[in-house]
């Protein structure tokens, strides 16, 4: 079991009983209390349970990340729609992008974005919640959910 969490439109954290990873999509950079301080950029890490890809996109530095906890894919592009292919598959997505949402096809989308703007060109609705608890990769919704967190 995880939690995320984003109380920054560009930050997401990712919480499990061993450990807390950050992942800031606007400085593109990891925290999660490490001895090197914060990582930057693209490259495959394990940080506690968590196992991270960062994935470099376009030619400005900016990184992508697919974070595994426990068979939980977590992907965290922001508003990037580059790299899709790359980034694969996705059980969660964190994002902006209805087009990502749409080439991805999440389970749960934690929505870091115009939110009002993408339920409705979804057509779903979406729901509020401090935290996003997940219990396991069998417990997610079978049909398309999409969560603000505040």
């Amino acid at each position: 079991m995880f939690e995320i969490e984003s109380k920054n439109p560009d930050v997401i954290t990712i919480t499990t009983k061993k450990t807390s990873v950050t992942f800031n999509i606007a400085e593109y950079t990891i925290s999660g209390n490490l001895a090197i301080g914060s990582i930057h950029g693209p490259g495959e890490f394990e940080v506690g349970d968590v196992t991270i890809r960062g994935i470099a996109v376009g030619t400005e530095g900016r990184t992508i990340y697919d974070a595994e906890v426990g068979g939980v894919h977590v992907g965290i592009i922001g508003g990037v729609e580059e790299g899709l292919d790359d980034l694969g598959m996705a059980n969660i997505l964190c994002t902006s992008s209805v087009r990502a949402i749409r080439e991805i096809d999440p389970k749960i989308v934690v929505a870091m974005g115009n939110v009002d703007g993408m339920v409705s060109e979804l057509k779903v609705s979406a729901r509020t919640e401090k935290k996003l608890k997940v219990k396991s990769l069998d417990a997610l919704p079978v049909a398309l959910e999409v969560v603000i967190l505040n």
